[in-house]
């Protein structure tokens, strides 16, 4: 069975679609990999699309609204500021997972950037999304505290990168990189072409 990894950040809501979208279209396993997003474009030298250009930032706002809305899934609701820094957040999400409750953790904290407009780069939307997935907050904040937390995340960004990864949302299927929602399909497609196994469609 080919290896099936989901590259994220929680500042990205192109992230965001991918989530909602991928346990109705990739079969499990599926190890989901926080990273960080800014981490990797110090190291590759890029940049986000939504800072700089306004008309540009404009224009991919509106397509990732309009996505939603193809997919069915609730309007946009953008924080503000948006992007914003998501260190903690994302120190978060690396202690979530290694606690057991890093999806709930991760989608629920997805669907509170851009379903209800939070901003992540807020210590305490961060603790309301863990606790929402059942995590104590005396521990998250401890976590993001602690420098095996930082140190995991950080190292799981340099192998992304050291991966080829780019940019995020990635799936990557073996040593095959999907990079952006729009690839969530082609990146299903490629996997049963390798498997023959189609979806669990949950829910």
């Amino acid at each position: 069975m080919p290896s099936v990894t989901f590259y994220f950040d929680l500042g990205s809501p192109y992230v965001y679609l991918t989530a909602e979208r991928l346990d109705a279209l990739l079969p499990e396993p599926i190890t989901w990999q926080p990273i960080l997003l800014g981490g990797l474009f110090k190291l590759t030298g890029r940049s986000s699309w939504a800072l700089g250009d306004y008309r540009r930032r404009q224009a991919g706002m509106a397509e990732i609204e309009r996505r939603a809305r193809r997919y069915g899934l609730p309007a946009i609701h953008w924080p503000d500021p948006w992007p914003a820094d998501y260190l903690t957040a994302m120190r978060a999400a690396t202690f979530a997972f290694a606690s057991g409750r890093g999806r709930e953790f991760s989608r629920g904290a997805l669907r509170d950037a851009f379903q209800r407009g939070r901003d992540l780069s807020i210590a305490a939307h961060v603790l309301h999304a863990a606790e929402g997935a059942g995590l104590h907050s005396g521990a998250v904040e401890a976590a993001v505290r602690d420098p095996q937390i930082k140190r995991t995340l950080r190292e799981a960004t340099d192998a992304a990168h050291e991966a080829c990864v780019f940019g995020v949302p990635t799936i990557a299927i073996d040593d095959e990189l999907f990079w952006g929602d729009d690839r969530l399909e082609d990146a299903a497609a490629h996997l049963m072409e390798r498997t023959g196994e189609a979806p669990q469609r949950t829910g």
